[in-house]
Parts: C-alpha cells; structure tokens; sequence
C-alpha cells in the first residue's frame, strides 16, 4: 500500500470548543501514538484526510514540524453519523518492516452455481502483514460453487507475506441450496399451525381461489 503524505499541526487547544474551531477551519482533530511515546495532538487537514480515509488501514506519512516524518495507520475514526464528516481520528505509529494485525476488507467474486445462497458470514478479515504492506482488500473465489460449499479463514488465498490472524477454522463464506417461494409458504404455514394461528380472511380466500376455479373449468369441460 502506497504511503499518503499529510502536513500535520500540533495542537495546543483541547476540549469540545477547540474541536469545533478546528473543524470550522477544515481541519481535523487527531491523536498519535505508540511505541512507547507521549501522544501527540494533532490537526490534519479535513479534505485530504477524509480522501485519505476513504481507503481501509490507509498507511500515512505525517509530516510534523519540528518532529521527523512518522508513518501511521488510523486506529479509530470518528464520523458525523449524518453529514458523515471526520470528527477526531485516533492515529497509531508504525514502523517499516514491523507487523501489524489489521481487519481487511473480504471481496467474493464470480457467480455460484444456480438456485444456491451465498451466505458471507464476516465483510472483513483478521490478517497480520507488514505495516507496509496491508492489502487493500481480500479476494474469495465463489465462480460455481455448489450448496454445502464452505469456505473457512484458513482456505483464503492471502498475498506473500501476509498470514490470518483468527480462528482458521473460522467460517467466512457458506453457500447454501435456495429455498422456493412454494417452500417457505409450507414453512410459515406450518409454524403458524403449531403456534396456534388462524389464517385471516383474504389468506382463506386466496387459498380456496385456485379450488373454486378447478371447480368452475371442470363444469365447463362437462357442458
């Protein structure tokens, strides 16, 4: 993964007030920290951060005066839930070479054999890989799959250097058989017999509609 420079300022105003001018300003409120540092307030610009962003586990490169350059990887991002803006952005320093464990983004492809479900149990994986070197995405193959098919952590298809961090035994993708309208019609009538539950009028109705018109083309048949 590409490094994305961002200019950072330190911050010297904390609190609710402080954040709100930042942000007025097109900037966003963040912390760095780790490896054994003090953490740094920071405020990134909002525009280049929020296009930054967009991309999972983004690998920045922040320039700060009078600071060298650090990589990090945001560890939280805090977002308007309606306008959808950055609020505050926790940040966690790496270095090169070192490994991180991340949650990468799982991508099926291709098309599973006909009349089947595919049931994705998880939109993401856990992967350990190095800080530099995080793949954007993880990609399964489901092209002709059957029903039963399962797919487990352990099965993925992961780039060199990079290994899963959970459970290999861990389900990710299940295809199962697909159930017929006529089917969960059955289903249904069966549970709500056994609950106890009447049908309402127009459910009698529609049932006895395809009897009384049986009825009405056999007359006719005889006439």
């Amino acid at each position: 993964m590409a490094e994305i420079k961002l200019s950072a300022e330190v911050r010297t105003e904390f609190g609710k007030g402080a954040a709100r001018r930042l942000r007025r300003d097109a900037k966003v409120p963040a912390v760095l920290y780790g490896h054994g540092t003090e953490p740094i307030h920071l405020a990134l610009p909002g525009h280049e951060t929020l296009l930054a962003l967009r991309a999972a586990n983004a690998l920045l490169e922040l320039d700060i005066p009078g600071e060298k350059a650090q990589l990090a990887l945001p560890k939280q991002v805090q977002r308007d839930p309606i306008k959808g803006f950055i609020e505050h952005v926790d940040l966690l320093i790496v270095k090169r070479g070192e490994k991180v464990i991340v949650e990468v983004p799982l991508v099926t492809t291709g098309e599973a054999a006909a009349e089947t479900v595919v049931m994705v149990e998880s939109s993401s994986v856990s992967v350990e890989a190095s800080a530099t070197n995080i793949p954007t995405e993880i990609e399964v193959s489901i092209e002709g799959l059957e029903a039963g098919t399962q797919i487990l952590l352990g099965d993925l298809q992961l780039p060199e250097g990079v290994t899963v961090a959970g459970d290999p035994e861990a389900l990710v993708v299940n295809i199962t058989q697909a159930i017929s309208q006529e089917a969960l019609d059955a289903e249904l009538a069966e549970a709500e017999a056994e609950l106890g539950i009447e049908p309402t009028e127009d459910e009698a109705a529609a049932e006895q509609a395809p009897a009384e018109g049986a009825e009405d083309e056999a007359k006719a048949e005889e006439s």
